[in-house]
């Protein structure tokens, strides 16, 4: 395969100007801030519009419990209850608050709440560095499980979207990976059951045995088994784990092969359709029973100029709306726009406004666009595909 087919370059993601949502909670994050001092000066407020029977200098206390927390620096409750006390002097002093011994219990009232907000901003602090610390682990560790996958691959123009369900852990059981091989361009698209560093075991596992056995075996078959094969071997007797996976190949010039493995259909889009590259039979997923031990069918199909196979995790189809819907994925991905960036985006978005909340599963999509180039080592700029481009559905190969 010659070296120009592959152009190892990340995919950077751009630089996205700040949007409404981060100005709304930055504005947000002001106004909380501003809280405990605006409630000492409506107690004061307060204080001086009614009679001196009334007792309003106890709510001054108030201001630094909220300082502590409201998002702000940690001496922030030390400065709330400094201006709450020397309000509640304000207050005695113009004699708008009497009573044996009130000014005294509620200026005491004020430090000892000031000096636990303290106490409490201080100990939030430290659990989120020691937070932030774990999150630059996991990212790491996504790193090097969930490499960048390259722009272009032999025929393929590549993206992928990936999101885990925990957004400050970064790291998920979603699994893709996308290699030139002997054999022509593969692809994988997995998700292990369950979260955690045992489904992260589980997806490296996953992984490591695809990358090494997509260079080897001449069938997509052979890949599963050696996959199977590997994960019973690294992984502990009493983990429990499965996986889901479907595996695309493009074997020959204007072919493609599927193999899947309990896992969501991939998508070919086509013009203005989306058709599923379903497998002749079912497989079980593996992990649950010995792939060795039955026959692992192939759907073969035609593959043309500007086609687009959609590869994606249970996360997308499976995000709700706030009645209960599924995404419908299949209709509405064939309103994407022709580029693969353009696509994916488009998609994200998509599920984003369906869901209207952040999103309650892993979720990863990996979109493979089949663009052979004409013998150049430039790759070509992206186009609309046209209609002599297509042919309608994709129908399986003889």
């Amino acid at each position: 395969m010659p070296a120009r087919d592959l152009e190892l370059q990340p995919v950077e993601p751009p630089d996205v100007p700040e949007d409404a949502r981060s100005r709304r909670l930055r504005v947000v994050g002001s106004t909380l801030r501003l809280l405990p001092f605006a409630v000492i000066v409506l107690v004061v407020v307060i204080g001086f519009s009614t009679p001196a029977e009334v007792h309003i200098g106890p709510l001054l206390a108030v201001a630094p419990a909220l300082a502590g927390i409201t998002p702000g620096q940690r001496r922030t409750p030390l400065v709330a209850g400094l201006f709450a006390a020397l309000a509640m002097i304000l207050l005695t002093a113009s004699g708008e608050s009497r009573g044996s011994g009130e000014p005294l219990v509620t200026l005491l009232a004020i430090l000892i709440v000031s000096l636990s907000s303290w106490v409490g901003v201080i100990v939030r602090e430290r659990q989120e560095r020691i937070i932030e610390d774990v999150r630059s682990v996991a990212e790491a560790a996504q790193s090097v499980l969930l490499s960048p996958v390259p722009r272009r691959i032999g025929p393929l123009r590549v993206g992928v979207r990936y999101r885990a369900a925990a957004a400050q852990a970064r790291i998920g059981g979603d699994l893709y990976e996308v290699i030139l091989t002997p054999y022509g361009a593969r692809a994988v698209v997995g998700d292990v059951r369950g979260k955690g560093l045992g489904a992260v075991q589980t997806a490296a596992a996953v992984l490591s045995a695809f990358r090494e056995a997509a260079y080897e075996e001449p069938e997509l078959p052979g890949v599963v088994r050696r996959i199977a094969a590997s994960m019973s071997r690294r992984l502990e007797a009493d983990v429990e784990e499965f996986v889901t996976l479907v595996l695309v190949a493009f074997p020959v010039e204007g072919v493609v092969e599927v193999v899947n493995c309990g896992h969501p259909s991939p998508l070919l889009l086509r013009s203005a359709r989306a058709e599923p590259l379903d497998p002749p039979s079912p497989v079980p997923p593996l992990g649950i029973v010995d792939p060795g031990l039955f026959e692992i069918p192939v759907l073969t199909a035609p593959i043309r100029l500007g086609d687009r196979v959609l590869m994606f995790t249970d996360g997308i189809v499976e995000a709700r709306d706030p009645q209960g819907a599924f995404y419908p994925l299949a209709e509405r991905a064939p309103d994407a726009l022709p580029g693969v960036e353009e696509t994916l985006d488009r998609i994200e978005h998509d599920v984003e406004r369906h869901v209207g909340r952040a999103l309650e599963d892993d979720a990863a999509m990996l979109l493979l666009m089949y663009a052979p180039q004409a013998g150049t080592a430039a790759e070509p700029a992206p186009r609309a595909a046209g209609p002599a481009d297509f042919a309608g559905p994709a129908e399986p190969v003889e």
